[in-house]
């Protein structure tokens, strides 16, 4: 009987345990930190042998197979002593994927990869289809595997978990871009974090699907320059991009005011006043969306039925309320500074704009014309705020320091006027001040609502 150990006892580490304790391993747990209560009880009724607190060295390397969190670096001891002693070290999703016989979609990119795998799972489920949403979106794929098997797995990947993947192969893959984000993960080199990326598209065939964002100037020269056997579908967003030829037969792109889809004979438009989501990464994210349903032969009609219907994921542009004539917007998710350029970019009112956190060698220069276009106050949330202030103190009059929720809001609150937006989107980490981002989130949504 093989022997796997898990490394991290969170969401995918337990879900790992438990499908390999119904598969016939030998499963043994072990978390160099405190392992949740809740999934404490999940080991304990599957019979499972852990330990935390600690990372026993002569136990783990006993294993024929590791495991890991995708919280845990690779140049970690554990995970160093590990691959020089040979044993094969994975992660939670190729496991899972030796056990299923569903076409797996798998999500990645530096922005919109929650919302784009919700909204196709949104779509599948209204077409009927037999679908689980799961992966990097806060559901083990593992631990719904470890229950049944299904038609379709959408999978929303990071590029920490494509880094112990090998073998997984998706039916579609979709890249919806890449900006430097995590490079404290990947060698300082952004060239790194792109490989990782692409780690989605190494056992694709010619019968699978690549689907990418053609605007994104480094990610389509990866794709042309890349021997992919995939189809190669990109969506762009430029409506007079050169690039809206015949050197891709299948594709989605804009004109004035609508999303246009071609795929095979099919051909579809939709009103972006028909939208259920606003903003121009939302269309971004509902044109990878479309394409990836229409390959799959969805009807048109249920697309443009979800497109309508869907709405937003909590953390990501969350409306909150409304206090004297000011909204407030939880957007906690925005762990970088691409994803906090789309929430500023989304607003023509002013910006109290509150931000910071752990910065993950951050390049702010993209965010300072918009800054300084729209946002009237920074309030900087962080234990170390020295390198967001010194990226725009010359284009914001007004910064603040918090190193608490509630008093970020309270000053939010004192310094806005009506009209104004005050909006969380951090650009950073959450690990100096909070739990993770939804920790983050859900601190900013209760600080306000006791104003």
């Amino acid at each position: 009987m093989k022997k796997i150990v898990i490394l991290g006892a969170a969401e995918s580490g337990i879900g790992a345990a438990v499908l390999a304790k119904k598969k016939g391993y030998r499963v043994w747990v072990s978390d160099n930190g405190s392992i949740n209560n809740k999934y404490k009880k999940v080991l304990l009724h599957n019979e499972i042998e852990w330990e935390d607190h600690k990372h026993s060295l002569d136990k783990i390397l006993m294993a024929d197979e590791i495991i890991k969190s995708p919280g845990i670096p690779d140049n970690a001891e554990v995970i160093r002593k590990a691959l020089e002693k040979g044993i094969n070290v994975i992660s939670e999703i190729e496991f899972a994927a030796r056990f299923t016989k569903a076409k797996l979609i798998g999500i990645t990119g530096t922005n919109g990869k929650t919302t784009t795998v919700s909204l196709v799972y949104d779509i599948y489920k209204r077409s009927g289809k037999d679908v689980c949403l799961a992966g990097n979106v806060g559901k083990s794929f593992a631990l719904a595997l470890s229950k049944r098997d299904y038609d379709y797995f959408v999978l929303e990947i990071s590029s920490f978990q494509l880094m112990g993947m090998f073998n997984t192969r998706f039916h579609t893959a979709a890249i919806l871009n890449i900006t430097p984000d995590h490079l404290d993960r990947h060698n300082n080199r952004f060239d790194d974090y792109v490989d990782a990326k692409f780690r989605m598209v190494r056992n694709q065939t010619e019968e699978d699907a690549l689907v990418f964002g053609g605007d994104d100037e480094r990610l389509s020269c990866e794709v042309i320059n890349r021997n992919i056997k995939a189809q190669k579908i990109p969506f762009f967003s430029l409506v007079n991009d050169k690039r809206h030829n015949e050197e891709y037969n299948n594709k989605v792109y804009l004109t004035t005011n609508k999303m246009y889809i071609k795929y095979n004979s099919d051909c579809f438009d939709m009103f972006f006043e028909d939208f259920s989501l606003k903003g121009k990464h939302n269309t971004l994210n509902a044109m990878a969306a479309s394409i990836i349903a229409a390959r799959d032969n969805i009807r048109k009609e249920k697309i443009k039925e979800s497109l309508h219907n869907f709405t937003n994921i909590e953390h990501r542009l969350e409306y909150v309320c409304k206090i004297r004539s000011v909204e407030y917007y939880n957007d906690s998710k925005a762990t970088n500074v691409n994803s906090t350029w789309y929430a500023l970019e989304n607003f023509k009112n002013p910006i109290v704009w509150i931000a910071g956190g752990i910065d993950k060698g951050n390049d702010y220069t993209r965010l300072k014309p918009l800054v300084n276009e729209k946002v009237k106050a920074l309030i900087c949330l962080g234990l170390d705020n020295e390198k967001m202030v010194s990226a725009f103190e010359e284009d914001v009059q007004e910064i603040y320091h918090a190193k608490a929720m509630q008093d970020a809001v309270n000053k939010a609150y004192k310094i806005s006027e009506p009209g104004d937006i005050v909006i969380l989107s951090p650009a950073c980490s959450s690990f100096d001040l909070f739990k993770n981002f939804e920790d983050r989130g859900n601190q900013f949504k209760n600080a306000v609502l006791n104003l």
